[in-house]
């Protein structure tokens, strides 16, 4: 019988559909019933099991599944032998210290000797000791933002995306725990068989990352300045560039990265670039 590598992703929740979105866009046909558990990929040599987030670092340790994705902030909270090997760029947030909007937060030192609601225990006593402060933490599984408000804490550190529920809640964020985002996990005694399919699964999703992190750009250089357009863009390796039918303007094919894109986009202009065309990435293999 062939070896599937076995994976654990949320059931529901924040990050199943960035999971399920990323295991498609590597090409991988996952198909989940109502209620189901648990799936096989057709096209692919991999079992899919819809766990508890809380649950999939420890389903990981115990080997029950091979790889999972979760949030860094489950994996350091339940501190489980597990190794991240890969960030996958989805599900980003930070778990933050948030106070009435009236008080006065003036440092870590303010938390001394306060009461603090929050899921993560773990997380916030470690944040508490490397700042030197005693305070009380009370755990408290969900619905964490309303505590101060019923006067059973002084403070809360819980998950923060937007900051939008902290608000409704009279709460304003003042310091941040730890920033997290989704990360693939790995048991640390796979075989042989399982990091080679580990292997073949990473390399489809940095393909994928390396895709969403770039744009395809098409543009026509006038001749007389191309090689200074040319340093702007230094592509994969170097630009492509052809001749146009028009004399004295050629086309140039690069692809910049996200985070320089309108930098570079702003300096093609100085530089005399026209026609510039931008073309989103379904895959990058390098």
């Amino acid at each position: 019988m062939d070896q599937k590598l076995r994976i654990a992703i949320q059931k529901s929740g924040r990050l199943y559909d960035d999971s399920v979105k990323l295991l498609k866009d590597c090409g991988i046909d996952v198909k989940n019933g109502i209620n189901k558990l648990r799936t096989e990929a057709e096209n692919f040599p991999l079992e899919i099991y819809f766990l508890r987030d809380d649950d999939i670092p420890q389903y990981v340790e115990d080997g029950v599944a091979d790889i999972g994705i979760v949030g860094e902030n489950v994996v350091f909270e339940k501190n489980r032998r597990v190794t991240a090997v890969e960030p996958l760029g989805f599900g980003k947030c930070r778990l933050s210290i948030a106070v009435g909007r009236k008080d006065d937060y003036t440092g870590p030192k303010y938390l001394e000797g306060k009461r603090i609601a929050t899921s993560y225990p773990v997380l916030v006593q470690r944040f508490l000791d490397d700042n030197g402060i005693r305070a009380e933490i009370h755990e408290i599984s969900g619905s964490v933002e309303i505590a101060p408000g019923i006067g059973l804490a002084d403070a809360i550190v819980d998950l923060v995306s937007s900051g939008s529920t902290l608000f409704m809640n009279g709460l304003k964020e003042v310091d941040t725990v730890l920033k997290s985002q989704a990360v693939l996990i790995r048991n640390g005694n796979l075989d042989e068989v399982k990091l080679a399919l580990l292997e073949r699964l990473l390399f489809r999703i940095r393909s994928v990352k390396k895709a969403k992190n770039n744009k395809y750009v098409l543009l026509n250089a006038p001749n007389n300045n191309l090689e200074a357009i040319i340093r702007l863009l230094p592509g994969m390796k170097s630009p492509t560039v052809l001749p146009l039918a028009e004399p004295g303007w050629s086309s140039v094919h690069s692809v910049i990265s996200e985070d320089q894109f309108w930098d570079i986009i702003e300096q093609l202009k100085a530089a005399g670039a026209q026609g510039i065309l931008v073309v989103p990435i379904e895959k990058m293999i390098i």
